[in-house]
């Protein structure tokens, strides 16, 4: 593994960048500030290109690295993280060669589901563009090789998730006749792990748990932020917390105040 390129000088109020197509990405900024209370954070939601799981790979590619090469110049982060499972598996390795910083992405979590699954089943559900890339299989055939993969993938779940930070109300029907026929599907019934292959996902844990009870759901972020502060681990920080910054690229259905609370964001606008 080539080691990440790391910024020749860090300031103490340089940013960490979260970038995600929406909001599914506070799913991994709250367990990063939970390691690093007082990080300066800036976070991208490209509302004007979502949702990204219905795009072209070809699209993502472009849009993706052209994007974050916006970010960088404007705010000078030290590290970007990619917390958007469909940005990662199709452009993370275009946004790495276009940017002289470190980038954390995000891939399905089929390695810790392996590692708990009793049925050898397991369920990776996630966009429509994520569940189909080439990525998975390579995930599942280094970790997962005795494992049966059954994909889904859930643009509803994606929906459910941005309205409910937005304040509206999801019921719990919704959750499951979203997720419901990965387990119809051949095999589905012998599911007893899932991978929430989309960071929108885990916002909707408690929902998911209650709507299929017997299921274990896991997913990636807690390895991210572990790893986010690996690369920053001898950087300063500030003495205190500050407000972070939530940007959107277009008109959005933004979070309501109570929703962000515990992820560190104190300013919200549109670019």
């Amino acid at each position: 593994m080539v080691p990440p390129r790391q910024r020749a000088h860090v300031d103490v109020n340089d940013p960490i960048l979260f970038f995600d197509s929406g909001i599914g990405g506070l799913s991994v900024l709250g367990p990063t500030l939970q390691l690093l209370p007082n990080a300066p954070v800036v976070y991208c939601a490209d509302s004007a290109g979502f949702p990204y799981g219905k795009k072209s790979d070809a699209e993502l590619a472009s849009r993706v690295p052209a994007l974050l090469g916006r970010l960088v110049e404007r705010y000078h982060p030290r590290l970007a993280v990619i917390a958007c499972n469909t940005a990662s598996t199709i452009a993370l390795d275009h946004v790495r060669t276009a940017l002289d910083l470190p980038v954390v992405g995000t891939v399905p979590a089929i390695k810790p589901a392996a590692e708990v699954s009793k049925s050898r089943i397991i369920g990776v559900l996630g966009t429509e563009a994520t569940v189909r890339q080439p990525y998975v299989d390579d995930l599942a055939a280094r970790f997962a090789p005795d494992c049966t993969i059954i994909r889904y993938g859930s643009p509803e779940l994606v929906e459910l998730a941005e309205s409910k930070l937005a304040g509206g109300d999801v019921a719990l029907e919704e959750v499951r006749a979203a997720s419901e026929p990965m387990f119809d599907g051949a095999g589905g019934e012998g599911i007893d792990t899932v991978v929430l292959a989309c960071t929108h996902f885990p916002l909707l844990r408690d929902e998911l748990r209650a709507a299929f009870p017997e299921v274990m759901f896991v997913d990636g972020s807690a390895g991210i932020a572990r790893r986010v502060a690996h690369l920053t681990h001898d950087q300063p920080w500030p003495a205190y917390p500050s407000p972070g910054l939530m940007l959107f690229t277009g008109p959005s259905r933004h979070p309501t105040p109570g929703s962000l609370q515990g992820y560190g964001i104190g300013e919200v606008k549109t670019l």
